[in-house]
């Protein structure tokens, strides 16, 4: 695995972790407990910080970014993912909130400010443009995504399982 310090900034790995060899994990990270990075994906705080917690799995191929502080973004935006959030294949995820058990589908896309609250599923291709409030308990989907329907007791379920299996599944690669 290739872990870099950026400008003193080291990334903060919990040990039960699991990031894979062939992922990039650079600056201002912090990856909480029993949580997994799988291949080639990018995880860039560089120019400002990122926080990942227990959980929680980044799958294949996704880049993870920030936005400085700057003129045009007073602050910079920030990238913070919660416990239980399964980030599928090829997901972009740059400077946007994503609260506890949301299941993000593959090759989404989420911009800057974007907050996305707690049981929510985002399909698979969406695109989430800039300081949109993505309300909890639905299915969205679409470029740009609109809310489609509510998510059964079921489905909110999935989210959390999805999740638990990848620790299991990151155990089996440790």
């Amino acid at each position: 695995m290739t872990i870099r310090n950026f400008e003193n900034k080291m990334p903060d790995i919990h040990a039960t972790t699991f990031v894979d060899d062939t992922a990039l994990v650079l600056g201002e990270v912090k990856i909480g407990a029993n949580s997994s990075i799988w291949p080639l994906t990018v995880i860039r705080g560089d120019v400002n910080c990122i926080e990942i917690g227990s959980n929680t799995n980044i799958q294949d191929n996704s880049v993870l970014h920030v936005t400085h502080d700057g003129p045009y973004n007073p602050g910079g935006f920030d990238l913070k993912i919660g416990n239980n959030v399964t980030v599928g294949h090829r997901v972009i995820l740059h400077g946007c909130y994503i609260k506890d058990s949301c299941l993000i589908g593959m090759g989404a896309t989420i911009m800057d400010g974007v907050v996305i609250e707690s049981n929510t599923l985002i399909g698979a291709g969406s695109l989430v443009t800039p300081n949109k409030h993505i309300e909890a308990g639905y299915l969205w989907m679409g470029s740009p995504v609109r809310k489609v329907r509510k998510l059964t007791d079921e489905e909110i379920k999935s989210i959390e399982y999805s999740a638990l299996n990848y620790v299991k599944l990151k155990n089996r690669h440790q």
